[in-house]
C-alpha cells in the first residue's frame, strides 16, 4: 500500500490561561501501516469536547495528561481504509480515540462498530456518543431523578445538557436549563425544558428562585464556579448533584471552588463526580435506549459542525467562548 499524508496536531505546549494556536503544531507524516491486530481509519468527524483542555494539563487526573509533541487527544468516527483485525472490513465505520488527525492506526479493540442507517455519524459523536453516555449515565445513576421532581442544568445547550434536559423530561420531572444567550434559552424550550434562565441576560439567583419555587432535587453541572454557588443556594432536601464538568474555570490559574456547600449539610444533600468512562461496559444499553427514544421522537441531537482539519485551535476555543450551538463537531473528511 502506498503511503497515505496524514496531516496531524500534535500538543507543543501546555497552555497557560486561554489555548493558543502556538499550543500545537500541524505536522504531516505518512499514515502508518496497521500491524496484527490493528486498523487504518479514515477520519470523517472529530468530537470536540471541553475535557480536551484538562488533558492538556500535566496534572494527577482521571486519564494521564497528553504527551508534549503528541497527537492531540480525541475521539472521533471514520471509515477503515485497511484492517487487520478479523472484526473489521474495509468500508466499515467505526468510532473510537481517532485523536487529530487524518487517518488514525489504531488497534481494532479500540474501536466499535456504528450503523449509520440508525443514526448520521455526527449523532454518534452526540446523543448516541460520549456525551449521550455522560448524560444518561450522570443523570441517572448518581441523580436518581424521580418523577415529579425538579432537575436544573447548566450548560444546558451543550452537548450534555441538552441530552440530559429531555432525559429528565422523559423519566417525568420538571427540567429547568442554564444557557448563554436569547437563542440557546428559546432552543431549550422547544426541546420541552420548562424553564430556561438565559445567565448572560438575567439574575440566576432569581431565575432559580421563580422556577424551582421548591428546590432543586438534581442539579447536573457542566460550568462550575458562581453557577455552581447559585444553584447550591437553592437545594431541595436530599437533592443530588452531578459534578460532570466546569467550563468556567478550564482556563483559569486557579480553580474557584464552590462558596456554598454548607447547603449540603443544612439539605443533607450529596455532591458526586461523574466520569463516563465508569460505565463503559454499559455503553451499549444506553445507546440501544436512547436511540429508541431518538426514533420515538422523544429525544433531539443537535450538531455544530465545523468544517477542516486545519481549523482546529479555533474551533476548539468556540467551546470556552460559548459559541457553539449543540455538540460541537469538527468536520475532517467526506465519508
Amino acid at each position: 500500500m502506498n503511503a497515505i499524508a496524514n496531516r496531524q496536531f500534535r500538543l507543543a505546549a501546555r497552555p497557560e490561561g486561554a489555548i493558543s494556536a502556538s499550543d500545537f503544531t500541524l505536522a504531516t507524516e505518512p499514515a502508518a501501516e496497521p500491524g496484527e491486530g490493528e486498523v487504518l481509519v479514515k477520519v470523517t468527524y472529530l468530537s470536540l469536547d471541553p475535557a480536551m483542555r484538562g488533558w492538556m494539563r500535566d496534572a494527577p487526573s482521571y486519564i494521564p495528561p497528553v504527551e508534549l509533541g503528541a497527537v492531540m487527544r480525541a475521539g472521533g468516527v471514520g471509515v477503515v481504509v485497511e484492517s487487520r483485525d478479523p472484526k473489521f472490513a474495509p468500508g466499515d465505520r467505526v468510532t473510537g480515540a481517532l485523536n487529530v488527525q487524518e487517518y488514525a492506526t489504531i488497534k481494532g479493540k479500540g474501536l466499535t462498530k456504528i450503523d449509520t442507517r440508525l443514526a448520521p455519524e455526527t449523532v454518534w459523536l452526540n446523543v448516541l456518543g460520549m456525551p449521550g453516555m455522560t448524560a444518561y449515565f450522570g443523570l441517572l445513576e448518581i441523580g436518581a431523578p424521580v418523577a415529579g421532581q425538579t432537575v436544573v442544568v447548566s450548560g444546558a445547550a451543550g452537548a450534555v445538557g441538552a441530552t440530559v434536559g429531555q432525559i429528565a423530561k422523559i423519566k417525568g420531572c420538571r427540567a429547568v436549563g442554564i444557557a448563554g444567550g436569547p437563542q440557546k434559552c428559546a432552543y431549550l424550550l422547544e426541546l420541552g425544558f420548562d424553564a430556561a434562565i438565559d445567565y448572560k441576560n438575567e439574575n440566576v439567583h432569581a431565575g432559580l428562585k421563580q422556577h424551582c419555587p421548591d428546590g432543586i432535587d438534581v442539579y447536573f453541572d457542566n460550568v462550575g464556579g458562581d453557577i455552581l454557588d447559585a444553584a447550591l443556594a437553592r437545594l431541595a432536601m436530599h437533592a443530588r448533584i452531578v459534578i460532570c464538568g466546569a467550563i468556567s474555570q478550564y482556563n483559569s490559574t486557579s480553580v474557584q471552588g464552590p462558596k456554598n456547600y454548607l447547603s449540603l449539610l443544612v439539605k443533607r444533600a450529596r455532591m458526586q463526580g461523574m466520569v463516563v468512562f465508569d460505565y463503559a461496559d454499559r455503553y451499549a444499553t444506553g445507546a440501544m435506549e436512547m436511540a429508541g427514544w431518538m426514533a420515538q421522537g422523544k429525544l433531539a441531537s443537535r450538531e455544530d459542525v465545523v468544517e477542516g482539519l486545519e481549523t482546529f485551535p479555533d474551533t476548539l476555543n468556540k467551546l470556552f467562548r460559548g459559541e457553539n450551538f449543540g455538540k460541537l463537531v469538527l468536520k475532517v473528511a467526506a465519508g
